[in-house]
């Protein structure tokens, strides 16, 4: 089945609004991609033709850790070297309407009114990876706008925030003093994602603790904390400690050193070394060649995502599925079938195999 490429004449219009860089026909676009209005997917195929550019910067943590007022500081940063910046903020869904609670966008009021800043808030819409496909597809769009750096600002809420490396180039992980041991942030799988942690709020106590904590995780994962120690009797700690209390992350399998950082995003204290944390990643993606790697990973989950959304609108809105649906459930509440015998029904109707023996 090949992609419909052809695009109404009002989409035709809003693209080449869009491709002369008219910030309004880039809000317009996303409330097309964002609502699935019908051509979406031609508009977006159209529109993504040309291919990745942008630097994106993913930020993510735990509630409370001033992401916002971070995301605000490095955005505010790089307009001072007259970047153009895309935001995407990702808000929780509400439970009641649908809708994102916007708390992202208050927070970012100082920059609403400076025109080289676009700001979309978006809601989860119930994806458990904080980032629903609808937002990857609106990421993509800043990035075909060419803005030279997209941010995107995600739900902290743990484990599920692992989908972050499926938009992001650089991630920067956001943790504070009252986030608890930090070790026990690594088993969320944190350090797996992070490519720069930033220990926020570190004027607070606990903060030079929670650094050292994961410089130490950090150092444990390079497999060099114990490097060179003797093993059981006559082992000389000394050089541990020191180890552990270096600023010089390790790299891990001769890749990125992690840097760990402190910052108060408040007063802007720790901002210009973190812009220089990210600068770096960007120059090592490019020099290692991992940022095509991440591209094509990247590219990978993206095309699974759309997949499974249109095998998902194609399954449900089958006649013949919803009957072996309603047929199959009947069966279930009789004793007569099980979830999966049903299910496995439903899949034979959307693969056209027919019914199960």
């Amino acid at each position: 089945m090949a992609v419909d490429t052809h695009i109404t004449d009002a989409h035709a219009a809003l693209l080449a609004r869009f491709r002369d860089g008219v910030p309004i026909a880039l809000a317009r676009a996303i409330s097309v991609v964002e609502n699935e209005r019908p051509g979406f997917q031609a508009f977006l195929h159209a529109v993504l033709a040309e291919g990745p550019e942008s630097a994106r910067i993913g930020v993510t943590g735990p509630p409370g850790a001033g992401k916002s007022s971070l995301v605000a500081e490095i955005a505010t940063a790089f307009r001072k070297n007259e970047e153009h910046i895309g935001i995407v903020a990702v808000d929780p869904t509400s439970p009641y309407s649908g809708g994102a609670l916007l708390g992202d966008r208050i927070r970012m009021n100082d920059l609403a009114t400076d025109p080289r800043i676009f700001i979309r808030s978006m809601a989860t819409r119930g994806s458990l990876g904080g980032l629903a496909t609808t937002t990857k597809e609106v990421v993509d769009l800043m990035d075909a706008f060419r803005f030279d750096r997209v941010l995107i600002e995600t739900v902290g809420v743990g484990q599920t925030e692992l989908e972050i490396t499926a938009a992001a180039d650089t991630v920067v992980v956001v943790l504070v003093p009252e986030s608890g041991d930090g070790i026990q942030a690594m088993k969320a799988g944190l350090m797996e994602i992070a490519d720069v942690f930033v220990v926020n709020k570190a004027d607070r106590p606990g903060a030079d603790r929670l650094l050292k904590e994961i410089r130490q995780a950090m150092h444990l994962r390079a497999g060099t904390a114990l490097k060179n120690v003797p093993a059981h009797h006559g082992a000389d700690l000394s050089r541990v400690v020191k180890k552990e209390r270096s600023t010089e992350p390790e790299p891990v399998d001769g890749g990125w050193a992690v840097p760990v950082l402190k910052t108060v995003a408040q007063t802007g204290e720790g901002v210009p070394d973190l812009l220089e944390a990210i600068d770096g990643h960007r120059a090592w993606l490019i020099e290692s060649g991992e940022l095509e790697n991440r591209r094509r990973a990247r590219a990978r989950v993206r095309v699974r995502d759309v997949v499974e959304r249109e095998l998902r609108r194609v399954a449900w809105r089958s006649e013949v599925v919803g009957e072996r649906l309603e047929g199959g459930l009947d069966a279930i509440v009789a004793g007569e079938a099980t979830p999966y015998s049903v299910a496995a029904d439903v899949l034979d109707a959307v693969l056209g195999r027919g019914a199960t023996g």
